[in-house]
């Protein structure tokens, strides 16, 4: 009987032992390990491609920027009551900072994704609570990824120019305007521009009119 009492016992302890709560150590390691699979997911979710906002850009949590194919807009949040003094701005061809006095780390300081003019950027203060930045591309035919090098980059398949200031352009530059969209966005499918559909088509028909011609080294795009 002594030896049931202590096998039951024993048998008792361990299921005291499964069923007991958890102790403080082991919740503190459950919460890191969420804490690291939450970070691991912000870490997907930032090296993927973002759909662009209403404006083509993105809205990050210190700035949000937005663009057209000539210009890029950027819109910060400033303290109330900000002044032209209290601003740190400094526009190069591939590099942009800004920042306000007093503060240790600039809230924008990188190399830009492409080249700007600096002498037709500017900026200003909107109601003393916000800097608006306009910096003009170098390169106006190309929608950008990103603000700066480093920053979560939006898929350019998605930016939907506004209508309306196509609608304001007169019929040739209008014509102009959609060839580089459309040829833009055959380069990032990788399928041939407009031009090279052109070309594949003058050929096309020439090899027709030579039927007796030797074409086999010729390469067609797809």
């Amino acid at each position: 009987m002594a030896i049931i009492s202590d096998f039951q016992e024993e048998e008792n302890e361990t299921h005291t032992k499964v069923t007991a709560p958890p102790s403080e150590s082991s919740s503190s390691l459950k919460a890191e390990k969420k804490n690291v699979t939450v970070e691991e997911d912000k870490g997907k979710i930032a090296g993927s491609k973002l759909v662009p906002n209403k404006g083509n850009g993105l809205d990050l949590e210190k700035y949000s920027w937005t663009q057209s194919l000539q210009e890029v807009n950027i819109v910060i949040p400033v303290p109330a009551g900000t002044k032209s003094r209290d601003v740190v701005y400094e526009a190069k061809a591939k590099h942009l900072r800004f920042g306000l006095k007093g503060q240790t780390t600039p809230i924008i300081d990188g190399d830009l994704f492409q080249s700007i003019k600096p002498d037709e950027c500017l900026w200003s203060i909107e109601d003393q609570s916000a800097v608006s930045i306009l910096l003009t591309k170098q390169n106006q035919t190309d929608w950008w990824k990103a603000l700066v090098k480093g920053d979560p980059e939006i898929d350019t398949q998605k930016v939907e120019p506004e209508p309306s200031k196509l609608s304001d352009l007169d019929s040739e530059t209008r014509r102009t305007v959609e060839k580089m969209m459309f040829d833009q966005r055959q380069k990032q499918m990788g399928r041939p521009t407009s031009n090279e559909m052109q070309q594949q088509e003058l050929m096309k028909k020439f090899m027709e009119q030579h039927p007796n011609m030797d074409f086999s080294k010729v390469k067609m795009m797809n």
